[in-house]
């Protein structure tokens, strides 16, 4: 049977968006109702049970993707409201399923052994999976227990959407002096008009904020806009934020752990909350002798300018390391920036991935989507359609504000063509460099939903791995960006002449000289999520000054409040550690590959079909072992921290 993408709606009006989301969306949620039923109708001890928990799955997955997807990108506020709307009723039918006993005894029933001969493979794993999920949601307690838990799960997904949509929604803005524009560049000042009364506004979007921290030469205003951009959420999101933490802990609780951190990380690689807390404090403790450093070599170029600084806040150490690299390295940002043209890079990120995994990008100009500038490319292998993906890589009011991948579809070996969507926020003309490694970082990701959307049951299909795995993929596609090689097929400057290999080289070198402090800043936000969920402090303000004295290598801008604007405690919860845990994995996987020929087909194949194609179907040290031929362990992170 030949698979098409899902279809989407040509017009673009609202009304006609709205209708396609209750359709898609409410449909599939009533498939998976009805599911349920068949699967309570089903004979104890039956297989079957476990391939209708399959069907469950699948649709809810799909109501689930394209809810979350629409409201965070949809231009229209009232499909936006309507998808989290929809989202809320997933989340309490997902929650009532899981707490629905009718439903747990037909899977408890069935006879695991054997159970991958008779359904096929990964079929024991799955029941497994489904088992402990069950147990992790409180099936075995009494009915108040049930009852209270299932009344947490549905305020815990309100509260996630509200302290998502405060971010989202709240962007500010601040007015500087036209002057302020001085050291940035002539696109950036030309995109920035004058106001009548001689300011010039600065959004918090990344393409406003971002060159304006790393090049105005205005200090004050420099502060004052990372300011506003660090106060994102505040101050609504301080007492959402607070709630959600208490809640977090009572569910634990009530599930029988001591605290919400050893409850998440049951189901990690790092298995417990406190071999959390000695992970941040030893790559913390690692990075230390590179970061301090570094920081001093900072503090000294900064007193030069203003000789009655003592210590660096993390304004002026963002403005100094972009001097520092300019001066010492000889590494210009906006030299840098003129090789980067989002259009060409783009084409290029296609490109050099479609080489490395064997992939083929066909455009589809006529496809439906929601915004005019989102583009749409089938992604093919062998000539077979693996599936599509949908880049929405610009920003616009009311649409998510960060960077991250998106599903659609989650895909399903001889159902449904996985789609993802990318979703970030950079502008239309340059780009700097590591907006650039940012977009390989989210391609990543991209490209692993789509390689593992080949599999028969839904729990394998995408990204499907341990949270604390998942970013370990993404975060090896970023060295790419780094190679001369590489750079130099896409990054050309006006009159076509490629990036210098002497200007990468000098990249790299700049690039290491902040890796400590990078490791302590990491480390900081790692510990801001897992201290908030392990304590619940009272006033998380002061706290969060404490761990930044703690953990973070510079100081923190006074009178700021980060944790309301950090939008990974909604969704990572107390596991933000994981995008360091990673990159340990990452630097171990890009270790098989021959530096000299990125390419090589033998290993960039079999790191295609044994980590990214396998989706979830197998524990990820065990598909790290199958790609490596050997157990994964942090000999070449610990180099790459300790190699400036």
């Amino acid at each position: 049977m030949t698979l098409t993408p899902l279809v989407l709606p040509a017009d673009a009006d609202a009304a006609t968006w709205s209708v396609f989301l209750a359709e898609r969306a409410g449909g599939e949620l009533a498939r998976a109702q009805r599911t349920a039923e068949e699967l309570r109708a089903i004979a104890p001890g039956d297989d079957a049970a476990l391939t209708v928990w399959n069907e469950i799955g699948i649709a809810l997955g799909n109501a689930s993707a394209v809810t979350s997807l629409l409201a965070q990108v949809h231009p229209d506020a009232g499909v936006r409201q309507q998808a989290e709307d929809l989202s809320q009723e997933i989340s309490r039918v997902w929650t009532d399923l899981l707490l629905d006993v009718a439903v747990y005894e037909r899977l408890a029933a069935v006879d695991a052994d054997g159970l991958d001969e008779r359904l096929g493979d990964g079929a024991q794993r799955v029941l497994a999976d489904a088992l402990r999920s069950y147990r992790r949601s409180g099936i075995d307690a009494d009915e108040p227990t049930r009852e209270r838990l299932r009344a947490i799960s549905e305020r815990l997904t309100d509260l996630g959407q509200a302290f998502g949509r405060t971010i989202r929604d709240g962007a500010g803005e601040t007015r500087v002096p036209a002057s302020a524009l001085e050291g940035l560049p002539a696109d950036y000042v030309e995109a920035h008009p004058v106001q009548e009364d001689g300011t010039v506004v600065i959004g918090t979007g990344y393409p406003d904020t971002n060159p304006f921290l790393t090049f105005s030469l205005d200090r004050d205003a420099r502060h004052a806009v990372h300011a506003t951009f660090l106060d994102l959420g505040w101050p609504g999101n301080d007492a959402v934020l607070a709630e959600m933490l208490r809640l977090r802990q009572e569910q634990a609780e009530l599930l029988g752990y001591a605290s919400w951190p050893d409850f998440d990380a049951e189901v990690k690689m790092i298995g417990t909350g406190s071999a959390i807390a000695e992970f941040i404090d030893q790559i913390t403790a690692d990075a230390t002798p590179a970061a301090e450093r570094d920081r001093d070599v900072l503090l000294a170029r900064a007193r030069q300018d203003h000789p009655d600084l003592h210590t660096l806040d993390v304004t002026d150490a963002r403005f100094y390391s972009e001097v520092v690299r300019r001066e010492q390295y000889e590494v210009d940002a906006q030299e840098v920036r003129s090789y980067f043209t989002f259009a060409k890079v783009r084409q290029g990120l296609l490109d050099l991935t479609g080489r490395l995994f064997g992939l083929t990008y066909t455009d589809v100009p006529d496809a439906p989507v929601w915004h005019e500038e989102v583009s749409v490319h089938d992604v093919w292998l062998d000539g077979e359609r693996l599936g599509r993906i949908h880049l929405d890589l610009h920003p616009r009011e009311g649409k998510y504000n960060h960077a991250a991948q998106f599903d659609l579809v989650p895909g399903v070996a001889g159902v449904q063509l996985p789609e993802g969507v990318l979703v970030c926020n950079f502008g239309r003309g340059r780009m700097e460099h590591s907006e650039v490694t940012t977009l390989f970082h989210e391609f990543g990701h991209l490209m692993h939903h789509i390689l593992a959307g080949r599999h028969r049951w839904v729990r394998f299909s995408g990204v499907a791995t341990e949270w604390d795995f998942v970013e370990a993929p993404s975060q090896m596609l970023e060295e790419w960006a780094w190679d001369a090689g590489v750079l130099q097929t896409f990054a050309t400057d006006d009159d076509g002449t490629p990036i210098p290999v002497e200007l990468v080289a000098r990249m790299r070198s700049a690039d290491e000289f902040g890796q400590g402090c990078y490791a302590r800043t990491q480390m900081y936000y790692a510990s801001v999520s897992y201290r908030f969920h392990a304590e619940l402090p009272a006033d998380q303000t002061a706290r969060l000054r404490e761990l930044s004295a703690q953990y973070a290598i510079f100081d923190a801008l006074p009178d700021t409040h980060f944790h309301c604007g950090f939008g990974h405690l909604s969704g990572y919860t107390s596991a933000y550690y994981t995008y360091m845990w990673s990159l340990v994995i990452a630097k171990d996987l890009f270790s098989a590959f021959d530096p000299d020929d990125l390419f090589a087909p033998e290993v960039a194949t079999r790191y295609r079909d044994t980590v990214l194609a396998a989706g979830g179907s197998k524990d990820a040290a065990d598909l790290v072992a199958d790609f490596l031929g050997r157990p994964y362990d942090s000999a070449a992170f610990r180099r790459w921290l300790t190699s400036s």
